[in-house]
């Protein structure tokens, strides 16, 4: 390769990971993301249907719809696409393991005001002891309209700036601490959000008076489930009066944006990686394989990235890989274009999923904890993962599809199978293909730090992955023809 064409990839790939960086620092939040990724499908001319209204669908067009605005469905339907054609899909999911607050958040002990959280999901809680952190997420809002009438709207909220810390307890206080940092995170994970001396002397909830608001069924108001100082700091963010609140699901975050770094801007260094990191990938694939006039014109089929929550908590919600939200988006478009019942059961035997999800990345420091023939490494491409006991949904067909699209385009695949005296995670890959029915392939990026409060990955990975989804939808339709199983 020419030193001219060498420095042309090494740009376009630190185009599409500060594209990455764009999308991960707009997204603190589930909620966040799948807002930031309507964004960039409404530019990129894809319409929004309602899943409570009927569906008029047609060739050539490009739909999303969101559930629970945390998870969202996109799909472009080609201008040659029948009912009972094959969907090609990447799905990815929108969560990340992280700590949520309470129901009733308000904690006040050793004259301290401090915030209650849950744990979500399989977190490296260590990690996040010492971070400044703040809150984001949804709010219900009450709005009094211009005929004094109430209506409740759905709000993204997110505080920029540091409001609490887990503070480690002093290494004098704890010398087993230096052998093994173990974290009881009921008793040690609750953040301190102010002291109660300095939350009485500026008097703020004194100078606001009691928040009133009914939507407490415990017989607790609300000035008594959170601390009205956090409220406070809510109400202004959404202008509103801390009472306008009706309810709200909000998370810890990290207020340190992610970045492209290392000594030769080689890695992102950030949060929620896994698995952001493989949803924008897919959503940018998916927009930039379909952003041309001429782009959908020979496609049979429909092209679609499925963003999932609550992943990370074993995706049994309405909104989760275990609802029936993908197969309904097949049902329904299936259902657009032909009344015939059937044509959905053709569709699924026609479709093809790629379950993306961020993989285990050899660790320089614990290499022992890798299968020596099975070492997936940074800049390495997609890994596609394997497993015998069906954590993931790789078979010898799928990952031959995946592989040859990678070959046609001159991109490194990698292979990972987990060793044999360790447990294998799983993905939304097994959900969907035993649920829906559908041929399914588990591969994602290589990444160090997974469930940390703060992840790594190559920019080079990143670059790969996109162009991998991008030539996957590309070229799907034409490789599946080819293919012999089933007769």
């Amino acid at each position: 390769m020419s030193t001219q064409m060498a420095k042309e990839e090494q740009n376009e790939a630190s185009s599409v990971a500060a594209d990455l960086v764009s999308f991960l620092n707009a997204s603190p939040t589930a909620f966040h993301a799948v807002d930031e990724a309507k964004k960039r499908l409404r530019s990129a001319g894809y319409e929004q249907v309602s899943e409570r209204e009927d569906w008029s669908l047609e060739t050539g067009k490009k739909y999303f719809f969101t559930r629970n605005h945390s998870t969202i469905v996109a799909f472009a339907i080609g201008k040659k696409y029948v009912a009972g054609n094959g969907f090609h899909v990447v799905g990815a999911h929108t969560d990340s393991p992280c700590l949520k607050l309470k129901p009733v958040s308000k904690v006040s002990k050793g004259g301290y005001l401090e915030v209650g959280v849950q744990t979500y999901g399989g977190g490296l809680w260590h990690t996040w002891f010492d971070r400044d952190l703040t809150v984001a997420g949804r709010i219900i809002v009450r709005r009094e309209n211009d005929d004094g009438s109430d209506s409740y709207s759905h709000e993204l909220i997110r505080i920029e700036e540091p409001l609490m810390r887990i503070p480690t307890l002093a290494i004098h206080l704890d010398g087993d601490v230096r052998d093994a940092f173990k974290v009881n995170t009921h008793n040690h994970l609750v953040p301190v959000l102010a002291t109660s001396i300095k939350a009485e002397l500026n008097k703020l909830a004194a100078e606001n008076g009691p928040v009133e608001s009914g939507v407490a069924t415990d017989g607790k108001k609300d000035n008594e489930k959170h601390h009205p100082l956090l409220l406070r700091i809510l109400a202004n963010q959404a202008c509103c009066e801390p009472q306008d609140i009706c309810d709200f699901e909000l998370q810890a975050c990290d207020t340190q944006p992610s970045i492209v770094a290392g000594a030769m801007k080689e890695f992102i260094f950030s949060g929620r990686l896994d698995n952001l990191c493989m949803s924008f990938c897919s959503l940018k694939a998916l927009i930039d394989a379909t952003s041309s006039e001429s782009s959908l014109g020979d496609e049979t089929g429909v092209r679609m990235v499925a963003l999932f929550d609550h992943e990370e908590a074993g995706s049994n919600s309405a909104q989760g890989a275990g609802s029936p939200a993908m197969l309904d988006a097949l049902s329904r478009t299936t259902s657009s274009f032909s009344s015939d019942s059937k044509l959905l059961e053709k569709a699924i035997q026609r479709s093809f999923l790629v379950s993306a999800d961020m993989a285990h990345a050899l660790h320089p420091n614990y290499m022992d904890k890798h299968e020596e023939n099975h070492q997936p490494k940074l800049h390495g491409g997609l890994v596609i993962k394997h497993n015998a006991n069906q954590r993931y949904a790789t078979n010898a067909v799928t990952s031959f599809i995946f592989r040859e699209i990678a070959a046609k385009h001159k991109l490194p695949v990698q292979d990972f199978v987990v060793r044999n005296d360790m447990p294998c995670g799983s993905t939304i890959g097994p959900i969907l293909a035993s649920g829906v029915g559908i041929r399914t392939v588990d591969v994602g990026a290589p990444q160090l730090s997974m469930h940390s409060i703060r992840e790594m990955c190559a920019v080079d990975d990143v670059k790969h992955s996109y162009e991998h989804f991008k030539a996957y939808f590309q070229e799907f339709s034409y490789l599946d023809a080819k293919i012999t199983v089933d007769i």
